[in-house]
C-alpha cells in the first residue's frame, strides 16, 4: 500500500502544479479571501456547487468571475429577482411562424461556471429549476433535453441581512450544494490594500487564463484517486451519525439543539472534499486535519437546528464544533 501511495502522491504533484498558478492569478484583482478562493477550488475540484453567505461588498461576485477568466472557461451571472421565470434561466421553445415548428432556444445556465446571485430572492420554481440542473447535469427544454458542459459549477450567494422580499431555499434544495461558506470582512491590512489598489476610476486589472476545462477534469480524475484509510472513512461516518444520535458519541447535552442531522450525502461529500483539499495541499492521502478543515462548510446546512437551539441562541457551527471535539481523531 506504501508503494502505491508514493504513486498517487508523485502523481498528485505533477497534476496540482496549476493551483499555485491559479491562485496567483486569482490574487491579481482578489485582495484577503483566501479562505473564499480555496473553497472554490475544492467545489471546482469534488465537482460540487457553492452557496455563498456574505454582506454585499465582499468580492463574492469577484472572486467568481476572476476564477472563470483564469480557467479560460465560459461564465454566466444571473441576478436572481422576484420576476424571474424558469424560462430566463434554463432556456425556452421559440415559435418559428415560417415553418410552423418550435425550436429550443438555450438560456443562460448552458454556462461552465454560474454565479447565481441573491439566489432567496426568486421564487421556488426558478430555485427548483436551478437545482435541478445542478443535480442531473442537464436540462430539458419542451421534449428535448441538453447535457450541461463539464465542468459546471453553481456558486449561489445570499444576503444574510436583508431579508424582505426574500424565498428562503428549502433544506432539500440547499442539502443540494456540497459547500456552505459564510465570509466576513476583511482585516484592516487587507482593506487597506484594497483601497490602495482599487480606489481608481476605471481601473481593471486583466486575467490571463492559466488552465483550460480539459485541466480540471484530468486534476478530478486525480482527486478520485487520493488514498482514503479505512480508519478516516469511519472518522467522517462518526462525525455524520453524531448529528443524528449524539448520545451515542458522548453529546447528550446537544440532543436537544438537533431537529435533523446530516444526510447521507453529507458523508459523500465530507469525503471528496476531503480529497480535493488534500489534493490542494500537494498530498495523495487524506489526514484527520483535512477532514476537520473542511467539515464545517460541509455539515453547517445539513443540521438543523430546533426550537431550544434559537432559544438559547445556539447555531448550527456550535453543534459542529462540539462534535468535532468529542469524535476521537484517528
Amino acid at each position: 500500500m506504501a508503494t502505491g501511495i508514493t504513486a498517487i502522491n508523485e502523481k498528485v504533484k505533477e497534476e496540482n502544479v496549476f493551483i499555485s498558478n491559479l491562485v496567483s492569478e486569482i490574487k491579481r484583482v482578489i485582495v484577503g479571501q483566501d479562505y473564499l478562493v480555496q473553497r472554490l477550488l475544492v467545489g471546482l475540484l469534488a465537482d460540487g456547487h457553492i452557496l455563498v453567505e456574505g454582506v454585499p461588498g465582499l468580492a463574492k461576485t469577484l472572486s467568481i468571475k476572476t476564477l472563470s477568466q483564469a480557467i479560460n472557461t465560459k461564465f454566466q451571472r444571473i441576478q436572481f429577482t422576484p420576476d424571474l421565470l424558469p424560462a430566463d434561466l434554463i432556456g425556452t421553445l421559440v415559435y418559428n411562424p415560417k415553418e410552423g415548428t418550435f425550436t429550443p432556444k438555450k438560456g443562460p445556465i448552458f454556462s461552465n461556471i454560474i454565479l447565481a446571485d441573491e439566489i432567496n430572492r426568486a421564487p421556488a420554481k426558478v430555485q427548483s429549476a436551478l437545482l435541478e440542473a445542478m443535480q442531473e447535469r442537464q436540462v430539458t427544454i419542451g421534449e428535448s433535453t441538453f447535457k450541461l458542459d463539464e465542468p459546471f459549477l453553481v456558486m449561489a450567494t445570499q444576503n444574510p441581512i436583508e431579508q424582505e422580499g426574500t424565498y428562503p431555499l428549502p433544506e432539500a434544495q440547499i442539502d443540494r450544494f456540497m459547500l456552505k461558506i459564510n465570509i466576513t470582512y476583511p482585516n484592516k491590512e487587507e482593506e487597506h490594500k484594497i483601497l490602495k489598489e482599487m480606489s481608481f476610476t476605471g481601473k481593471e486589472t486583466k486575467v490571463d487564463p492559466v488552465i483550460s476545462p480539459e485541466d480540471i477534469i484530468s486534476a478530478r480524475q486525480v482527486v478520485n484517486e487520493i488514498y482514503m484509510d479505512e480508519k478516516i472513512e469511519k472518522y467522517i461516518l462518526d462525525i455524520v451519525f453524531a448529528t443524528r444520535e449524539p448520545q451515542k458519541y458522548r453529546c447528550e447535552d446537544i440532543s436537544s439543539l438537533i431537529q435533523y442531522g446530516a444526510s447521507p450525502r453529507a458523508s459523500i461529500y465530507l469525503a471528496l472534499a476531503s480529497k480535493a483539499y488534500a489534493f490542494i495541499q500537494g498530498r495523495g492521502y487524506v489526514t484527520p486535519q483535512d477532514v476537520k478543515s473542511i467539515g464545517p462548510d460541509v455539515l453547517r446546512h445539513r443540521i438543523i437546528v430546533s426550537y431550544e437551539a434559537e432559544a438559547e441562541e445556539k447555531t448550527s457551527e456550535d453543534i459542529i464544533k462540539r462534535i468535532f471535539d468529542e469524535i476521537e481523531v484517528p
